[in-house]
């Protein structure tokens, strides 16, 4: 906490846990009208979501008055700088949630949200593309300006009638994943472990094809067919070897940033529903009363363990010392 304000200096990756009950709210209200289960629970989750995104909207607004240094010097960081993008993807998603009750409020939030994806997503990826990196900084927090952010504008335009605008976003996200993932796939293969504090970031891998299926599923009609189901393969297999990883990953004991698993496993539990509400009983139709279940039961854990370190005053991590930073060209 600052000595003026006794304000936390949250970071920005705290954005995370709004993907998670955000996306457990999506996948509820799916399963309200496939499976007739609650909607009231959906409602309730969206609501959650929103008033966790507009407090952690309010604290990173005022780090920037009362804690600038902190808030340049994330800015300024290899890693930590990506999870700023998450502000206008959360602010997209709360969209989705206000969707039901007012358009005009849903458009708004979108608008807002998609500019704020788009400008800083162009700012990061041109500094990215200037070199001088340390291969060590290369971590699946790449994706998220570009490929969630185009993903999650994709999904939202088209919820709002805008499926033109989404199909560009869409093409955006899908190829900016292939060549990122590459990238940091060759990372992975030949470089240095992940340090212990970052591994959890890893956890974001599983995002890309499964919230990329669901923007798919947005943008078009009809029985689900062959593309939308590889890349719904892709991100099963994308689980299985987070799975065996997971001893490795929980060397680092839980924190905040562990919710970066959770916006791929919503989305695993939720693209599954909407291929049965559109027709589809292959075998991933089969899967999803497991799925489903298997992605409440990791976003309540992650509440819970979350709540416990809220508790226990260990959830916001100490802010790291102000140092200057050069700004990206």
């Amino acid at each position: 906490m600052t000595s003026q304000t006794r304000l936390p200096i949250v970071p920005a990756s705290f954005f995370g846990i709004v993907l998670g009950i955000a996306g457990l709210g999506g996948a509820w209200r799916v399963a309200h009208r496939v499976w007739q289960l609650p909607a009231m629970v959906g409602e309730v989750l969206m609501l959650l979501a929103t008033l966790v995104w507009a407090t952690l909207l309010a604290l990173y607004v005022a780090k920037w008055i009362v804690a600038r240094s902190h808030a340049t010097t994330e800015l300024g960081h290899p890693i930590q700088c990506c999870f700023v993008g998450l502000i206008g993807v959360t602010t997209m998603l709360i969209a989705v949630a206000a969707l039901p009750y007012s358009h005009d409020a849903a458009m708004a939030l979108f608008v807002l949200g998609a500019i704020y994806t788009v400008a800083f997503a162009v700012w990061r990826t041109g500094g990215l593309w200037q070199g001088g990196r340390d291969t060590a900084h290369t971590t699946a927090v790449l994706y998220l300006p570009t490929v969630a952010g185009s993903f999650v504008t994709a999904a939202v335009s088209a919820a709002l009638g805008y499926a033109g605008w989404g199909e560009l976003a869409f093409g955006a996200g899908m190829f900016s994943w292939l060549a990122i993932e590459s990238v940091l796939l060759h990372r992975l293969y030949t470089a240095e472990a992940l340090p212990l504090a970052i591994r959890p970031t890893i956890g974001i891998q599983l995002a890309p094809p499964l919230v990329g299926s669901l923007a798919y599923l947005n943008l078009t009609e009809g029985l689900p067919n062959l593309f939308v189901h590889a890349l719904l393969g892709y991100g099963l297999l994308q689980a299985l070897i987070l799975l065996r990883m997971l001893p490795w990953i929980r060397a680092q004991p839980f924190s905040a940033g562990y919710w970066g698993f959770t916006f791929g496993v919503t989305a695993l539990a939720t693209a599954p529903l909407r291929l049965i509400e559109r027709g589809d009983t292959g075998p991933i139709a089969l899967l999803a009363p497991y799925l489903f279940i298997g992605g409440n039961i990791v976003v309540v854990l992650m509440m819970v363990l979350t709540l416990k370190l809220l508790l226990q005053g260990k959830l916001v991590p100490p802010p790291p010392q102000p140092q200057p930073v050069s700004p990206s060209p």
